[in-house]
């Protein structure tokens, strides 16, 4: 493959449908245990890979926030419902999408299945912060990461 058609490529972001994004992840060896099921921390992985996919699909660059104001998203609180496994090899989808938006924190609702069945459930408050202390969400931010907005298909 030549330089030009590599600078092509770019690694999965999912997609939006609904005001939901969705993000396709393959288990890998690596992501469990001894018994081929899926590794509990793994989970955790895949769900920031999703609120990160769910941001960028917003228009929102974490990595530009925080260079231009320093703000960055820390989760604050989550909570995990583990319903089934997954296994090696499994293709999954991580669902994200807004519950809420406060001043300083949002309310993100993830769901990880296996085509039409649910594995894991979370619900997580991830608190916005510049400098080490909370930080109020900016306006224009607020307004696509609302439960109303509609995020921007691709």
């Amino acid at each position: 493959m030549d330089l030009d058609r590599q600078m092509d490529l770019r690694p999965t972001e999912g997609t939006v449908v609904a005001r939901r994004h969705l993000l396709p992840v393959r288990v890998y060896y690596e992501d469990t245990d001894f018994s081929g099921v899926v590794y509990h921390a793994t989970y955790l992985r895949f769900l920031e890979r999703g609120r990160t996919e769910f941001l960028r699909a917003a228009g929102v660059d974490q990595s530009t926030l925080h260079a231009k104001g320093g703000l960055a998203f820390a989760v604050r609180h989550m909570t995990l419902d583990f319903l089934r496994p997954a296994r090696m090899d499994d293709v999954l989808v991580v669902e994200t999408r807004t519950e809420e938006v406060r001043g300083a924190s949002l309310l993100l609702a993830q769901r990880i299945l296996r085509g039409d069945e649910v594995l894991l459930t979370a619900d997580v408050r991830v608190a916005a912060v510049s400098k080490g202390r909370p930080a109020r969400i900016p306006e224009d931010l607020r307004a696509v990461l609302t439960p109303r907005a509609a995020i921007p298909s691709r």
